[in-house]
């Protein structure tokens, strides 16, 4: 029963790191019906350059702040110079985009950072673990787990509560009230990418703090899809459930499994619960059903 508390609640805690990653993915797709399959190097990126910072002396709180306003630059750009010419071209031209762009940030991370394993040193977390009754808790994942639920909070706060926000909700419920209210869909498009780096960013330097920094990091990008598509693809409380769900069952698969079936089966375990899962629910726990009238 330890074992199983303890492995729930490191599941949980990694799961809410797993959500603010997720919450990327959801944004993009909300406002343009396109999954970006770069969002395993958008994680990277944001984390590199807050390694970075952290190395040359900058505190830690710091350094992850100048890397969120890096990030929004580089979403901004990203946005502009790569898929602004394609608002209104058919979605699986974007998706192509989006896979050139893994590729060319892939191969531009390697070239500035490398492929060794990086951690930020000194530790930015004590290790000496806390213990509550039979738990005994990394210091790492607590407190990972509660900047992530922080940034979660202001992210969703920023949707329901400023005009940017409302002004992305309108134009994903519908692209063509929203411009004739005068929404620019330009805008919406470069502040989801904007947000979505620095979501991805502060995910990715959370993670990198838990088990060091190295380019297959970018992996846990598509690792967090199950999680997307379980809560649906563009509900933003359906991603921090979905994160939860997947960080659980991945740290449960992995501590219950291993053993019988060697070889990674908690990076398999999530993409076969989603494919289950989708065979009973397809549009996920919270996603829009769209019903047509003939």
């Amino acid at each position: 029963m330890e074992l199983f508390l303890m492995t729930l609640t490191t599941g949980i805690m990694v799961g809410g790191i797993y959500a603010l990653v997720a919450l990327g993915w959801v944004l993009i797709y909300k406002c343009s019906g396109v999954l970006n399959l770069a969002m395993g190097e958008l994680t990277l990126i944001g984390a590199y350059v807050s390694l970075s910072f952290y190395q040359m002396g900058v505190p830690f709180l710091p350094s992850l702040f100048l890397s969120l306003i890096i990030g929004f630059i580089l979403g901004i750009l990203t946005e502009r110079i790569f898929l602004d010419r394609l608002i209104g071209e058919p979605v699986l031209t974007v998706i192509m985009v989006t896979v050139g762009l893994s590729f060319f940030f892939k191969g531009t991370i390697q070239l500035i950072w490398g492929t060794d394993t990086r951690v930020f040193a000194p530790a930015v977390f004590p290790l000496k673990p806390i213990i509550i009754g039979p738990l005994i808790i990394g210091q790492v994942y607590l407190w990972s787990f509660i900047a992530a639920i922080i940034l979660l909070c202001i992210f969703v706060c920023f949707f329901k509560y400023t005009r940017w926000g409302l002004a992305m909700q309108a134009t994903a419920d519908d692209e063509m009230a929203a411009l004739s209210l005068g929404v620019s869909a330009r805008f919406v498009y470069a502040a989801a990418w904007a947000i979505a780096f620095m979501a991805a960013g502060v995910g990715g330097t959370l993670l990198g703090n838990i088990n060091g920094l190295n380019i297959s990091v970018g992996y846990l990008g598509l690792l967090v899809l199950p999680a997307v598509v379980l809560g649906g693809l563009n509900s933003v409380p359906g991603a921090i459930l979905g994160g939860i769900i997947i960080g659980v069952l991945q740290n449960l698969s992995g501590t219950y499994l291993d053993a019988y079936f060697p070889g990674g089966v908690k990076e398999v375990a999530p993409f076969v619960f989603m494919v289950i899962f989708l065979l009973f629910k397809p549009h996920g726990i919270w996603g829009w059903e769209r019903i047509e009238r003939v």
